[in-house]
């Protein structure tokens, strides 16, 4: 369902037709998701990585995404030849911002020399601006690409131009393993949806704010395949048991902001209200967010 108009029209059709929970599970369905909700006061409407909830029948859900491209960007700084990797961001929220930071921030700590590329897809879902962007990067040098678009073009797009690695995004993407699809970041939503719908049931339902990550299994990183060195696999699941038990944090200090300027302290976690808002890229990218 595009989001677009039309996404109101079928919100109404589902509520029409006894829906008694409607999950809306893109940003941009947003607006049409309160919009409908004020309509029907009975349907409870659960909007996933939004921050409104104009109703009490509204709660809003979203995953620490940046947990897992902590440790994909680890992976990434370790297998990169040419000391340059790329990111297709999706659109320029607070959700992908924080997604392109920890991928850099995490590569750029076990490898100083790493470049980024970062290119604007402006869409989730694209296979052929996907893959232009793909190749774009490959041209310039890339060989370990990153994404937070969701089709399998760029994979295609690596496995064309051959030594260039893929994690794959939301899904497992597992048919390109072993290379260049040596990883990916899953969304796992199914413990939440299980325990929504139960509350509800229950009812205990109320209007929540939810983010959750590793811990709550909602954020996973799929398999390393042998195409990554031992050693490399090693790091990177000790990064995921550390994230996972938090004795980590993928945004601790000391850590700047682009402009140079001073962000987090030595030791200082960045708080979630922050990385929510998240609008600017860290010291050593040379990307711009766009406006």
């Amino acid at each position: 369902m595009p989001e677009g108009a039309d996404a109101e029209r079928v919100l109404q059709q589902m509520a029409l037709q006894g829906a008694n929970i409607i999950f809306t599970t893109s940003f941009g369905y947003m607006d049409a998701t309160n919009n409908v909700a004020a309509q029907f006061p009975d349907v409870k409407f659960e909007h996933a990585t939004g921050y409104r909830r104009d109703h009490p029948n509204v709660a809003t859900y979203d995953a620490r995404f940046y947990e897992g491209r902590a440790v994909t960007g680890t992976m990434a700084g370790r297998l990169t030849k040419t000391n340059k990797i790329g990111y297709i961001g999706s659109f320029p929220i607070p959700e992908v911002i924080q997604g392109i930071n920890s991928s850099f921030l995490h590569a750029r700590k076990v490898n100083p020399d790493v470049e980024m590329v970062v290119i604007w897809a402006f869409t989730w879902f694209d296979p052929a601006k996907e893959a232009d962007a793909a190749k774009a990067m490959i041209e310039q040098g890339v060989d370990v690409i990153l994404q937070h678009t969701d089709s399998t073009a760029p994979h295609a797009a690596a496995q064309a131009a051959g030594n260039v690695y893929t994690f794959g995004q939301a899904s497992d993407m597992s048919a390109y393993a072993p290379m260049p699809r040596v990883s990916a970041i899953i969304d796992n939503w199914g413990p939440y949806y299980v325990r929504r719908i139960q509350a509800l049931m229950d009812g205990t339902w109320e209007s929540t704010n939810t983010w959750g990550g590793m811990a709550e299994g909602e954020v996973v990183i799929g398999e390393i395949t042998d195409a990554v060195p031992a050693e490399v696999k090693a790091e990177a699941l000790a990064l995921v048991a550390a994230i996972t038990d938090r004795s980590y944090h993928p945004f601790t200090g000391p850590i700047n902001k682009q402009d140079g300027s001073a962000w987090l302290a030595e030791g200082e976690v960045a708080d979630d209200g922050t990385l929510a808002g998240m609008n600017f890229f860290v010291e050593g990218l040379t990307a711009e967010i766009p406006s």
